[in-house]
């Protein structure tokens, strides 16, 4: 009978007197179909750690979604997914638990199709090793060198390159000696520890958890006995102090502690700590661990501390070593692996998650794009799918955070797109940015109160966005005009004007859009501040920046106001001639041509312009003004 294996397998190792190594978090990634689950599935065989049930489960899945004629497909033991095993591919991330008499591990079995690389870069965040397959029939691919690039980027120090399927290719060490001299060629500039190169057939169990006798050129060790010896020591505790908190802890009126688990180094009662990012100091009073007082805790454990002194302390904070603190900046430099099928926009406000806080963040400039064949340096406007580039990233306020290079706990992060929710990418902290730190707001003597009072009228931002030809700027003038008449200060901020002037350095393509609005939206904040009713007429054809330009206004000052054309009309009103040539294929990304337009959802004001006059669209604007008492 195969019995699975368990802690009590390492806790007779003790008994027997066998050293145990520390366990081990490992992946398996490499292009599709080159073995990943199958290689898994064959070491959890091989170590007896199936059920017999299962393994009749196995055979009989074997036969249904199997791709190995009469034999086990070792590869279902992992892929539970109906459509895994519909597909034969791997969809989402398998973990797997399992012991030897050395060594404990967690397996990460990982997609290697490209759909569903996001996947395994999750995978490899907490991987201490990454097993690289590589059909010995193929060699690198494509998926393979993204791989090891990720694995790089997420500073996997230590690789296995399993040239798989050996048996495919008669066990020729030619193909081994070649797959791998590409390999250690292509990646001399990743930066990686330990590189071990392991002929082996998955199917068969050649060189997994036993020396195969097929290839007697190979003196090197098997897969199982490199995993049960590695040397990939756990140094978090010997890192300073880093705690984020993520739960302020009310137990009652008169106890405040800080939940969190410590992310790196030590802590005991009576050390002086610092808050970031507030930098006060004060020292810990008690440390309160699952069962109660201790006196100290340590990297991965997870603990409440109390403070000697009342200090105001927030969810997403960091509690740090006094005196090795980690940065803190606004501004910084990072690396960015992409996961979205929308492109990365530069100056497109996304929310960043890092520890337990959450802010705004735009990445201000893309420096570079990582071609993942030749890892030469591509100059880039944007980032595409599985896409890895360089950047420089803002944040709405102050970050607590230590490079990843030193510590991958504090130095992660992702981004979330503030309109769908979704993790569009997964980044890593270089190193803080400093050419901003001189600069603080400058307090002012004349208030937009004190203004406004001035000119009898609120500040307000009325934004008309709508497709090319809507009738935007015609109802904008209006409006304005209407305003004047009444002795209302406005200002009027057109698109094609802007790009006469402050834009004039921006075309038409998406990420040019997003800046052009980013560009107009501070603008505009400035002269609300200036206690003027601002009227923008931009196409605005992205929901996301026209949400970034509401949030820079104060709430309730910005009313979006949607001039609502059927397109038919707009093309057939047609009057700079635009349509026309978009539709002859002579200009390029033309927003309801070859463009999308978003249309709002909860705007403001929904002007039916294919409906009405203009002048009535326009008094409809000016009545909303005088009800909300901006006028």
């Amino acid at each position: 009978m195969h019995e699975p294996a368990s802690a009590s397998v390492l806790n007779a190792a003790a008994q027997a007197g066998i050293a145990t190594r520390p366990a081990l978090r490992f992946l398996t990634c490499g292009s599709v179909d080159d073995g990943k689950s199958t290689l898994i599935g064959r070491l959890l065989y091989e170590q007896n750690l199936i059920f017999d049930d299962q393994l009749a489960s196995l055979g009989r899945d074997s036969k249904k979604f199997g791709s190995t004629g009469v034999d086990h497909d070792y590869a279902l033991l992992l892929d539970g997914l109906e459509a895994e095993r519909e597909q034969g591919i791997t969809i989402d991330v398998a973990y797997r638990y399992f012991a030897t008499p050395r060594r404990a591990f967690v397996a990460a079995d990982t997609p290697g199709h490209e759909q569903y690389t996001r996947n395994m870069a999750t995978g490899a965040s907490n991987a201490d090793l990454a097993v690289l397959l590589v059909d010995a029939r193929k060699g690198l691919l494509a998926q393979t060198r993204r791989h090891a690039v990720i694995a790089s980027l997420l500073r996997i120090r230590s690789v296995v390159l399993a040239v798989n399927k050996i048996d495919l290719v008669d066990f020729d060490q030619t193909v081994f000696d070649g797959i791998v001299e590409a390999f250690f060629s292509f990646s001399r500039d990743l930066g990686f520890g330990e590189i071990k190169a392991i002929p082996i057939s998955a199917r068969y169990g050649d060189n997994v958890s036993s020396a195969s006798a097929r290839m007697p050129w190979y003196g090197g060790p098997h897969l199982l006995e490199h995993l049960e010896t590695v040397d990939v020591e756990d140094d978090r505790a010997a890192k300073p102090l880093r705690m984020p908190v993520q739960w302020v802890n009310r137990a009652s009126s008169d106890f405040r502690g800080f939940a969190g688990t410590i992310s790196s180094g030590r802590v005991a009662r009576g050390d002086e700590i610092a808050v970031l990012p507030s930098a006060r100091v004060t020292r810990v009073a008690s440390i309160i661990g699952p069962s109660g007082d201790v006196d100290s805790a340590a990297a991965g454990d997870s603990v409440t501390l109390t403070l000697a002194d009342e200090i105001d302390v927030a969810r997403g904070d960091m509690l740090v070593a006094a005196r090795d603190r980690p940065q803190t900046s606004d501004q910084f430099a990072a690396h960015l692996f992409w996961m979205s099928n929308e492109r990365l926009f530069p100056g497109r406000s996304y929310l960043m998650k890092i520890g337990h806080r959450t802010l705004g963040a735009t990445v201000t400039d893309l420096k570079h794009r990582i071609d993942i064949n030749s890892l030469s340096k591509l100059a880039a406007k944007t980032l595409a799918l599985n896409e890895v580039g360089v950047c420089n990233v803002s944040t709405a306020s102050a970050v607590a955070f230590d490079a990843y290079a030193a510590n991958r706990e504090t130095g992660a992060f992702i981004l979330i797109d503030r309109y769908s929710n979704e993790t569009v990418a997964a980044g890593t902290l270089d190193f803080a940015l400093r050419r901003a730190t001189n600069i603080h707001h400058q307090d002012q003597a004349v208030s937009t109160a004190a203004r406004s009072a001035l000119m009898h009228h609120k500040p307000a931002v009325l934004w008309f966005t709508g497709l090319p030809g809507s009738g935007k700027s015609t109802i904008a003038n209006l409006v304005e005009a209407g305003l004047h008449g009444r002795g209302i200060h406005t200002v009027l901020l057109d698109g094609d004007n802007v790009r006469h002037g402050l834009n004039r350095d921006l075309g038409f393509t998406e990420s040019d859009r997003v800046e052009n609005i980013r560009r107009v939206a501070e603008v505009a904040k400035l002269m609300t501040d200036a206690g003027l009713v601002v009227l923008c007429s931009f196409i605005s054809p992205f929901r996301a920046e026209r949400r970034m330009a509401r949030e820079l206004i104060v709430a309730g000052d910005f009313l979006e106001v949607f001039v609502d054309t059927p397109i038919e009309q707009c093309i057939a009103r047609d009057p700079k001639g635009l349509y026309r040539r978009a539709l002859a294929g002579e200009i390029k990304n033309f927003t309801g041509v070859d463009q999308a337009y978003e249309t709002p959802e909860q705007a403001e004001l929904h002007l039916m312009a294919g409906v009405k006059d203009a002048d009535s669209l326009a008094n409809e604007v000016i009545e909303v003004l005088t009800a909300r008492k901006i006028i």
